[in-house]
């Protein structure tokens, strides 16, 4: 397969707070530089692109030294915490800004969905809007026509069609923008996270569209942060962090690596098994200071590990610090890309907690885990019924892992993740400490 796409040393500078350098003598120094042959003194200086620290710099480097290739047919994830430069790749690649420093080479037409209602006149009515895009993406208007049709049906928005845009939804931008883009046949679909404004119908008909494309042969670049989607959609990931290229490889690895930096801050597994223990805080009237688990654990170095459809028992510890009256318990069963296998509610069981001031602890019996092998994190909060106020909530903590003894990949004639409320049982008692 021929390279389609190739990225050498790209780098993207921005100076914060104003347009262009700011200030007079910074302009003069720059051409002044310019003029004798010699480099820009301002790309010496500046600071990598980290939003949770203040720097001590005007310049802000977007990206730095970025290179990779894509091959013709390959889908490429691009992932990355907010402002890692992702969105400024895209746009260096859509030629709608220029790299500072660096070089890009494209092979191919190319079509951008970089956020909602680029390309989209609001006075134009959808119909008008779509020969607009696509003059812009460099389709000709009997190209455009012969896909007209398509374009609305797969947009939904027929109804609408010749309603100017701006009375459009967000959800409708979205959907019409990337049926545009979609079904105007370029050999590289560029598309930013933008399909969060669908609803999940769409989502789900965008990627199927997206697998269409890629076998076609065309190429494909992805930016999102579902890990599902992305681990799903594309055969090649990018890791991108403070403006820097971290890693480039199968995106089965560059995902896992991905997760393992985003919880490399939680608590580890302690040997004990008393999982999570933290000290009370006066902030809020109820926390929980402690999990643990009690289940028929196989014995690990450094954490539970449960045979598939095995029974499991959670035990919360709360601290109360006045009378709640009405508080509920959730907890949420995750895999490491952040799915959401299990939601289980107190109140859907009828248990709505009248907690008086002192300790006390909620136990949730589930009587069997039908989870495929695999690691599984949690999300545990205390909420008041009344309001769905969060009193405490903890997030993504590792607690358990799925190991096959043999058992057949369906348990009690069940698909793998499938829980109900049926299957667990809760309890509460205050106790001493």
């Amino acid at each position: 397969m021929s390279t389609v796409i190739s990225v050498e040393n790209v780098s993207k500078q921005y100076r914060l707070g104003e347009v262009g350098t700011g200030t007079l003598s910074h302009d003069v120094n720059r051409w002044w530089h310019k003029v004798r042959g010699k480099d820009d003194p301002y790309l010496k200086i500046g600071e990598s692109n980290d939003r949770s620290k203040k720097g001590d710099s005007d310049y802000s480097w977007a990206l730095r030294d970025v290179s990779f290739e894509v091959k013709q047919g390959e889908v490429l994830g691009i992932i990355g915490r907010n402002g890692a430069g992702k969105s400024t790749l895209l746009k260096i690649l859509s030629r709608v800004t220029t790299p500072t420093t660096g070089e890009i080479k494209v092979k191919g037409r190319i079509a951008s969905l970089l956020e909602v209602g680029t390309g989209f006149h609001p006075e134009l009515t959808g119909r008008e809007n779509i020969f607009l895009n696509g003059a812009i993406l460099g389709m000709r208007k009997h190209e455009i026509t012969r896909k007209l049709d398509e374009i609305i049906e797969f947009s939904g928005c027929e109804r609408y069609i010749d309603t100017p845009v701006k009375r459009y939804s967000s959800g409708m931008y979205v959907r019409l923008a990337f049926a545009v883009a979609a079904h105007l046949e370029p050999e590289i679909l560029i598309i930013d996270e933008v399909l969060a404004v669908g609803d999940a119908e769409f989502q789900k008909k965008c990627l199927g569209k997206m697998k269409d494309v890629a076998g076609q042969g065309r190429t494909v670049l992805f930016v999102s942060h579902n890990m599902g989607a992305v681990s799903d959609l594309t055969g090649i990931c990018a890791f991108l962090e403070n403006g820097r290229l971290l890693s480039f490889g199968t995106t089965s690895s560059i995902v896992k690596e991905y997760l393992a930096v985003g919880y490399s801050k939680k608590l580890q597994y302690p040997s004990d098994l008393s999982y999570y223990r933290r000290e009370a805080s006066t902030d809020t009237p109820v926390l929980i200071t402690g999990i643990r688990i009690k289940s028929n654990v196989i014995n690990a170095d450094d954490h539970a590990k449960i045979a598939i459809g095995e029974g499991l028992v959670l035990i919360f510890k709360l601290e109360c610090k006045k009378s709640i009256h009405g508080a509920l318990i959730s907890l949420s069963i995750k895999n490491t890309i952040g799915e959401k296998l299990a939601v289980f509610l107190s109140l859907d069981n009828g248990l709505i907690l009248d907690l008086k001031p002192g300790f006390h602890e909620v136990s949730l019996n589930i009587n069997s885990l039908p989870l495929a092998p695999g690691e599984y994190l949690i999300d545990v909060g205390v909420n008041q019924s009344t309001t769905t106020k969060a009193f405490d909530v903890i997030l993504d903590y590792p607690l358990f892992s799925m190991v096959n003894k043999g058992q057949v990949q369906h348990w009690l004639d069940r698909p793998w993740g499938y829980l109900h409320s049926n299957d667990v049982v809760w309890g509460v008692d205050q106790i001493e400490e």
